[in-house]
């Protein structure tokens, strides 16, 4: 739900990045990071923040993206988010899913991990259930998560397997990517960022829109 600050003319929208253990999320993460570093300089003045868990890690940090200009008068933040991927922390990860605006599964590429990409989206229709949401309201995009690792014979699904599996259903927009190399790591985010703002857009001028205010 995104939240409204009228003192500080901010719109904060949070977008979480979701799927199986060690299928690339944090990696996304720090390379989104990294770059707005170097793009944004001395206007980055947040820090990606990483609480640890045995074996895992919640990642996450915000940032005023300037291009994307300003919606009804107000600065827009996007809060970006991972999740633990072990199914032992899925509390964890249900807590991070509160007040979600929009998401980002990432799967993972690899053959012996199809049962673990299915899993986890079952995992995620059932933790949105928790707050009385669905993957059809939530907007969302797909990572095909390491194509870079078939130059290197490790076997992989194909993109075909991957959609038939997962967006079979939603036919959301989705990407082949490489979170290691960098490649389509921006361009998910920025299809989830541009959905996600509709989605906010379009509750914020609804009598029923869910937008929070604070500081009013």
């Amino acid at each position: 739900m995104a939240v409204i600050n009228l003192k500080e003319k901010i719109i904060q929208v949070k977008i979480v990045y979701y799927g199986p253990g060690r299928s690339g999320k944090t990696t996304n993460l720090v390379y989104i990071y990294n770059k707005l570093q170097e793009k944004l300089k001395d206007k980055m003045t947040n820090k990606l923040i990483s609480i640890n868990t045995k074996g895992d890690r919640t990642l996450f940090f915000d940032f005023l993206p300037v291009e994307l200009g300003k919606i009804h008068g107000l600065d827009l933040k996007l809060q970006i988010y991972t999740t633990p991927g072990q199914l032992i922390y899925d509390v964890t990860r249900k807590l991070v899913l509160k007040g979600v605006d929009g998401l980002v599964f990432t799967a993972d590429s690899l053959l012996v991990r199809r049962e673990a990409n299915l899993e986890n989206l079952e995992i995620l229709k059932k933790n949105l259930a928790y707050y009385n949401s669905s993957l059809e309201e939530i907007p969302i995009a797909f990572q095909w998560n390491k194509r870079d690792l078939a130059e290197d014979g490790v076997p992989l699904l194909d993109i075909d397997t991957l959609e038939t599996d997962l967006n079979a259903v939603l036919k959301a927009p989705s990407f082949p990517a490489s979170a290691l190399n960098g490649y389509n790591v921006l361009k998910t985010l920025k299809m989830a960022a541009k959905l996600t703002i509709q989605s906010v857009i379009k509750k914020l001028v609804l009598p029923e829109g869910r937008a929070k205010a604070i500081g009013s």
